[in-house]
């Protein structure tokens, strides 16, 4: 018996497409944002059925693309976007440089009032972890944002959250997982060829 785990980051805000750091600043979609969560919901519509579970993460962002699934929606709030403390809204061109080095080298380090990766990578593997069962059999949606699904990324492949600099993530973008009794598999990542129409779709962070 397999499943497949389908992760899908939110579609644009307004904070994206000007290159801030938007971590937990509850911001909803622009319209882009809106029109890339109906071509996302689109695009997988064929293989969303009665059994699908579409999980997501607790701020608006992540809930509206998800409510474009059509299916009732299970929010669990160990998928909400990882915390950036004082650097939340902040451009990330602003952040100093030794920050950015200090967030590369150390997994355990986490800005004032904001969270590591590594406690970000704890509270996505447990929920991989719970979604491995719950996936068999069937297709399970999570609607969420980089940091925790680049952890779950590593949750799949077994590798630590150090990872997570070396992938690429847009929004609207979906990564697949497989998942069977005899282990998980990555079968995909960041496809967008669902919004290679839009001329307005450009990388954000």
């Amino acid at each position: 018996m397999s499943g497949e785990i389908i992760l899908v980051r939110h579609g644009r805000t307004a904070l994206n497409a000007a290159g801030r750091l938007q971590g937990r600043v509850d911001e909803p979609l622009d319209a882009v944002g809106r029109d890339q969560a109906s071509r996302v919901s689109s695009s997988l519509s064929t293989i969303i059925d009665e059994d699908t579970l579409v999980i997501s993460s607790p701020l608006v962002r992540a809930r509206a693309t998800a409510e474009a699934f059509g299916r009732p929606v299970e929010i669990d709030e160990r998928w909400i976007e990882m915390s950036y403390g004082v650097f939340d809204g902040v451009p990330q061109g602003d952040v100093a440089p030794e920050v950015w080095a200090r967030w590369r080298s150390d997994l355990h380090f986490a800005p004032d009032g904001g969270e590591s990766l590594s406690a970000v990578s704890t509270r996505v593997h447990a929920a991989c972890d719970d979604l491995r069962n719950r996936a068999l059999g069937r297709r399970v949606v999570v609607v969420s944002h980089v940091s925790p699904i680049k952890a779950a990324i590593a949750w799949a492949l077994g590798t630590d959250s150090s990872t997570s600099w070396r992938m690429r993530l847009d929004t609207a973008g979906v990564t697949r997982l497989s998942v069977s009794r005899a282990g998980v598999a990555l079968t995909s990542f960041n496809e967008v060829h669902h919004l290679a129409v839009d001329p307005e779709r450009r990388p954000d962070a």
